[in-house]
């Protein structure tokens, strides 16, 4: 027969639904709302129980970037691998890069954990795993110009070099969007990307 609390304890959701339930607060309170106490009443557990999974709130919002990441990295292996041109693909990559509107859940939790990170105990590692998550990004979009170029679509232009300076013009534009930054909402900035990328690097054929 188990005890009470070998009950409780199998009872604990598993930490997949502990991060999708963060996600989920975050989208709809904000992430000021976001403490271990409030999390805790969300998935039935004690704001002690979640300290001994996640061991502090940076981890545990660390792991529900991850986990978010993930989700997004399964779509935009759907997105780059679909039929089409490269072009093509290349919009829904940026697409799903730029930030859904001002407060968009995801991005606004990329910040917070960048900012944490700067004072986390183990800084070193905390940003070894965001530069993880930059890598996967990266790399899909290197990938994607190298077809690009190799099929005449794009200026034969360097992928890796290209991808690096795409990638800090989505960034700075995607923090505008997240914040709220009067002038750059999503329409505008994906406009403005597209205008970008058709004047440097799109042949002409």
């Amino acid at each position: 027969m188990s005890t009470p609390g070998a009950r409780r304890r199998n009872t604990a959701p598993p930490r997949e639904d502990v991060l999708a339930a963060a996600m989920e607060m975050i989208a709809e309170r904000g992430l000021e709302k976001l403490t271990m106490a409030a999390l805790g009443r969300e998935v039935g557990m004690s704001s002690g129980h979640l300290l001994y999974y996640f061991h502090s709130k940076d981890e545990l919002l660390l792991r529900t970037l991850e986990w978010s990441e993930g989700r997004l990295g399964v779509e935009r292996g759907r997105l780059l691998t679909r039929p089409g041109t490269a072009r093509e693909r290349l919009d829904a990559y940026v697409d799903l890069y730029v930030p859904e509107g001002h407060r968009d859940p995801h991005w606004t939790l990329w910040m917070e954990v960048w900012n944490r990170s700067q004072s986390a105990a183990d800084e070193s590692a905390a940003r070894d795993r965001q530069a993880a998550i930059e890598g996967a990004w990266h790399r899909d979009l290197v990938a994607l110009l190298a077809e690009g170029v190799s099929r005449g679509e794009f200026r034969p232009v360097d992928p890796d070099r290209f991808a690096a300076r795409l990638r800090a013009l989505l960034d700075g534009f995607a923090v505008h969007v997240a914040i709220g930054l009067r002038g750059t909402d999503r329409g505008r900035v994906l406009g403005h990307v597209r205008e970008f990328l058709d004047e440097s690097l799109v042949t002409d054929a």
